[in-house]
């Protein structure tokens, strides 16, 4: 069947245009704006126009600039004022090529900016949609945290972006106010680690809603930040300039402010990821949102504080991949379902005819639906053992059709506890097979 190809166009004007600050600003003089998002794998995803454009960001309070990527879903995007640039990000690949543009428009519901800077990112391998199982453009952040009080309602799902004029706090019961420093377009809490020593070692910490993980810590002997001798090596993410890996682990505890957690998710990422950061100062690692998602946090940046309170979140425990697969979206198949029962009865779907069954013979359904295969796989665990290859396409879990779920329940499907026993058919080569793994703890 010949695929249908859409044909992309990044339609940019060069001519001069006088650009001015602008800054985010809300419209109609409203004292702030609620934006619902999306928590995919503990990152937030907003809608985010641009010149017009309805895209999907990442808020991402570890990047300075908007940068604008993955535009594959898209007829046409318009960018203003273009130069080209060499863009260096996070991750062990090297620099890249990209545009800077000014003068361009961004709306957030009733948020806007009419002389918004942005970058493009040209290389088509930068996109974070196959693993996140949704549609990802861009990622935006310091042009909005420091323009709002930006509140974050993890349980909700909501943002309520202040203006700070008319911003006035209130602490509620059990909200606890704590320093926020912000510097060259970050913004860092500090907090404290208990290694397996028993050691209470003070941290200062880069707030990354951009990070799914819970903590990052760069290696410090001198600080007793040693790698815990219960650790592997791991493929941790993936950075604008190229994959991240390091060693995973878990530490004591951690605590921010009188907050307390016990035995949460830790990395040890390689110092190679981190070239591009010229002089990383005080900074000794990253909090990232499986910690933060158990707050709800009001970010002021102007008055350099964040108020966090705990949520229904807080005593979720943290999510290791038991199995050892990760897994992404790449492309699309046909499925064919019966929509008849055992008898050959089939209720319609659209309820036309009330509730009245139809008996049918052999009515089938054919559907487009995403693969789900294997992106990678950790050395010695279930999975590798059991004998999961990258690039298995996966069918179905314990007897369910991967295509009726989303990604992330997928995964959740696979890492659920220790002790499960997980069943995948897979697809390779054109046949089918069946494997069968028990999940166990990664540290005990």
């Amino acid at each position: 069947m010949a695929r249908l190809l859409k044909y992309i166009a990044i339609i940019i004007f060069c001519f001069p245009l006088i650009s001015f600050a602008q800054g985010f600003k809300l419209e109609r003089g409203e004292k702030f704006q609620k934006v619902k998002f999306q928590l995919i794998n503990n990152l937030i995803i907003i809608p985010v126009e641009v010149n017009g454009a309805k895209l999907s960001f990442l808020l991402d309070s570890g990047v300075g600039t908007p940068i604008l990527f993955n535009l594959s879903d898209q007829d046409s995007v318009q960018i203003k004022n273009v130069t080209e640039i060499t863009i260096k990000g996070l991750g062990e690949g090297s620099h890249m090529k990209g545009l800077s543009s000014d003068g361009n428009f961004f709306k957030i519901n009733s948020i806007s900016n009419r002389s918004q800077k942005l970058y493009v990112v040209l290389d088509k391998d930068i996109n974070f949609s196959p693993s996140l199982g949704v549609p990802v453009h861009g990622i935006i952040g310091y042009d909005l945290f420091k323009d709002f009080v930006v509140e974050i309602n993890y349980g909700s799902k909501i943002i309520k972006f202040h203006d700070p004029k008319s911003y006035k706090p209130k602490l509620s019961k059990n909200q606890e106010r704590l320093p926020l420093i912000v510097e060259n377009k970050k913004a860092y809490v500090d907090g404290k680690v208990f290694m397996g020593s028993g050691s209470e070692i003070p941290v200062r910490l880069l707030v990354d809603t951009g990070s799914s993980d819970a903590i990052w810590l760069f290696e410090d002997e001198e600080k007793g930040l040693d790698i815990p001798e219960k650790h592997y090596e791991d493929y941790l993410g993936k950075g604008l300039s190229g994959n991240i890996f390091g060693k995973r682990t878990m530490v004591e505890g951690f605590k921010l402010g009188s907050n307390s957690l016990k035995g949460p998710k830790t990395a040890f990422p390689d110092m190679e990821s981190f070239n591009a950061i010229k002089n990383l100062g005080e900074r000794n690692g990253s909090i990232g949102g499986e910690i933060l998602k158990r707050f709800n946090i009001v970010f002021n940046y102007a008055e350099n504080e964040i108020l966090i309170k705990r949520n229904g979140n807080f005593k979720a425990p943290f999510l290791y991949n038991l199995s050892g697969i990760e897994l992404m979206h790449a492309g699309m198949r046909y499925i064919a379902e019966k929509l008849t029962d055992a008898r050959g009865i089939v209720k319609n779907d659209e309820k036309s005819f009330g509730d009245v069954q139809l008996l049918m013979e052999g009515r089938t359904r054919l559907s487009l639906v995403p693969e789900i295969v294997v992106s990678s796989i950790r050395a010695g665990s279930p999975a590798h053992e059991a004998g999961l290859q990258e690039g298995d396409l996966i069918l179905s879990v314990n007897g369910k059709g991967v295509h009726k779920y989303k990604l992330q329940e997928v995964l959740q499907m696979i890492n659920e506890r220790e002790g499960k026993r997980v069943k995948l058919v897979i697809e390779r080569y054109n046949q089918d097979l069946l494997f069968s793994f028990v999940l166990k703890k990664v540290f005990k």
